[in-house]
């Protein structure tokens, strides 16, 4: 049976590395398409470190690392990503950011999804935030890595309470598995009222 709970603070901080791990297996496959390395990896989770509203909710069968879902106040995050609220009426100090949910393929379709959900969301409440948020990769519908018979999260999302916000684009880079160079991506957010 998977265990999920919430990790803070020193529990959070030992985590990480296994989150990096984790975000490089399962962002290699499609949509992300994600060619990681565990330096880059290192060097973007620091914001967890750094944030002291951050939580990883973690999915462990046994001692082990399975899955990760991580947050962030929006304004400890990239600004890459908050620049997709530019213009809005959205206060960023309002918002929580539910950044990544990662989970080994084994492990999928047990309910953890909801349980990284719920446990940020209870947390994001917590700290008095009205909005939560996350942004997914927009990829062209023909693209050649697509596998056939891929089924989008949008329903998932969409059970959860959330909706495509019009006009909340991020543009994030990373190397791609088929590619040279990194480039940057579309990723629309998604949001909720807490």
């Amino acid at each position: 049976m998977t265990q999920v709970r919430a990790l803070r603070g020193a529990a959070l901080d030992a985590a990480l590395d296994d989150v990096a791990r984790l975000r490089i297996a399962v962002f290699r496959a499609w949509p992300y398409l994600y060619d990681g390395d565990l330096d880059y990896e290192r060097d973007y989770l620091q914001s967890y470190r750094d944030s002291a509203g951050a939580i990883v909710v973690g999915a462990f069968d046994g001692a082990r690392l399975v899955g990760a879902a991580t947050g962030t106040p929006m304004e400890d995050h990239a600004d890459d990503f908050a620049a997709a609220f530019d213009g809005m009426v959205l206060d960023l100090t309002s918002i929580f950011y539910c950044a990544e949910s990662v989970l080994l393929p084994e492990y999928r379709g047990q309910g953890v999804g909801h349980r990284f959900f719920d446990l940020r969301e209870n947390h994001a409440r917590e700290m008095g935030r009205a909005t939560s948020a996350f942004c997914g990769v927009v990829r062209p519908d023909d693209h050649p890595l697509k596998p056939a018979g891929y089924v989008p999260l949008d329903a998932f999302w969409r059970k959860r309470g959330y909706e495509k916000l019009p006009g909340a684009v991020a543009h994030f880079g990373w190397k791609d598995i088929d590619r040279a160079e990194e480039t940057k991506k579309p990723l629309q957010f998604w949001t909720r009222e807490l």
